[in-house]
């Protein structure tokens, strides 16, 4: 994920540089005083298949790592395969309602129309213990892994990729939606495009096609079978050009939302400053996404953003975090704990103002493999995959608070935010200074 978020903001800058020359007149919003989120709120966390669960099968995501040396190996990752009962149980500790995993692809239909029932029985388990501990399932489709033969057949290059990944979805949904999940179709579609044209040579304009042809298909036929199902397809949000990165895809699946589901990591960086300033006065770009500008009061206009496009239509954040360089302490001193109270503090702000948000995911529970690398590190509980052979599940800081908020049902309302705004041109221009933010 470090490649794909350094070459995300490489687009968000160049377009943001071009459509956006000023932030216009500030209006200062005015204040509105935070309260809590409401006990019909969905506080979650989330992880990927792949990502976390090892023992993984072949597919188009262990052919990129063969392929690329300078990756580490995927092993058997954080091994949720093997841990996930201690690992939900971790979540309900912490009190969430909502806990994302992935159904891969890869695992259950191992050849064309030959589907493994032991694959079916690993998500059997995993969606039931999720059930007896009082969460409700999110189950993602697609985080960006297909199988080995699907990438023989070229991927999403292949004409007939659209009929292959429905033939797989449809029988997932049709064993999983009496469990009443809340469905993600794809994860991040143009991240996973921009993955497959860096790693496939894919054509981009096709893929997006493809792909909300894929939603699209799967959405109607989700609500044939579970009519008054949850479903969306996360997006993940870029500062200063989200129109221009995620705008065409809405454009496709836009009428197929049943809440937006956004993801929202990093704030916006102008070209001029898009290094690290080194002590003896030179600069290099950022080693990696705990490099990458972290506004949190960015959040709150991610989501304005979406309330304005779909005016009423639920917001959920799908995925949010803070990443740091293998587990140690940022050189900013921002910890994990602050992050996600400041965090939740511009959510509450944006409902107080009068946006739908119905839930928010912490990425991630765990640890995990961030697509090339063990590097960036976004777990509530950190895990150590390269030296510590137990694979011990370490709680940060954040692990507390999360607690403590979700308790709560928010933060105080005499909170606030450890990081205060940032210079309006830093966070999601043009809105960011059209109306910033403030604080008392």
């Amino acid at each position: 994920m470090r490649t794909l978020f350094r070459c995300l903001v490489a687009v968000a800058l160049v377009m943001a540089a071009v459509l956006l020359p000023g932030c216009g007149v500030a209006r200062t919003a005015p204040e509105t005083p935070p309260g809590a989120l409401g006990g019909d709120f969905r506080w979650g966390v989330a992880a990927s298949g792949f990502q976390s669960e090892g023992q993984s099968p072949d597919s188009n995501w262990t052919r990129y790592i063969d392929a690329n040396a300078g990756w580490d190996r995927l092993g058997d990752s954080v091994d949720f395969r093997s841990r996930y009962r201690s690992d939900i149980a971790l979540a309900k500790q912490l009190g969430v309602k909502v806990f994302r995993i992935g159904v891969e692809w890869a695992r259950l239909e191992t050849q064309p129309g030959v589907w493994d029932p032991a694959a079916f029985a690993f998500y059997d388990d995993v969606v039931a213990a999720i059930v007896a501990a009082g969460m409700q399932p999110m189950l993602t489709l697609d985080h960006w892994v297909y199988p080995g033969w699907a990438a023989d057949r070229g991927g999403w290059r292949n004409p007939g990729m659209v009929a292959d990944w429905l033939n797989n979805m449809r029988r997932v949904v049709d064993h999983y939606a009496a469990r009443n999940p809340i469905w993600v179709t794809v994860n991040e579609p143009v991240a996973y495009i921009m993955h497959e044209v860096r790693q496939n040579h894919t054509d981009a304009g096709q893929m997006l096609e493809r792909v909300a042809q894929a939603h699209n298909e799967i959405y109607d036929y989700i609500h044939q079978v579970q009519p008054n199902a949850m479903v969306t397809s996360n997006v993940g949000y870029v500062a200063g050009a989200e129109s221009q990165v995620n705008g065409p895809l809405l454009d496709l699946i836009g009428d197929r939302l049943d809440f937006v589901g956004v993801d929202y990591y990093f704030g916006y960086e102008p070209p001029e400053l898009a290094a690290v300033n080194l002590s003896d006065g030179s600069a290099t770009a950022p080693s990696g996404m705990w490099d990458l500008p972290v506004r949190p009061e960015g959040i709150y206009y991610a989501l304005q953003h979406y309330s304005k496009r779909f005016p009423g239509k639920p917001l959920w954040i799908v995925e949010n975090g803070l990443p740091t360089e293998n587990g140690k302490p940022r050189s900013d001193g921002y910890t994990r704990s602050d992050h996600l109270r400041d965090t939740v503090y511009w959510l509450q702000r944006a409902q107080a103002d009068g946006m739908n948000i119905i839930g928010y995911n912490y990425w991630s529970l765990t640890d995990n493999y961030e697509w090339g690398s063990y590097t960036p590190r976004f777990g509530l509980y950190t895990v150590d995959v390269r030296t510590d052979p137990t694979l011990t599940r370490t709680p940060t800081d954040a692990v507390a608070a999360y607690r403590e908020v979700i308790a709560r049902g928010g933060v105080s309302a005499d909170y606030r935010p450890v990081r205060g705004p940032a210079e309006c041109g830093l966070v999601d221009p043009p809105a960011s200074c059209d109306a910033p933010v403030t604080v008392p």
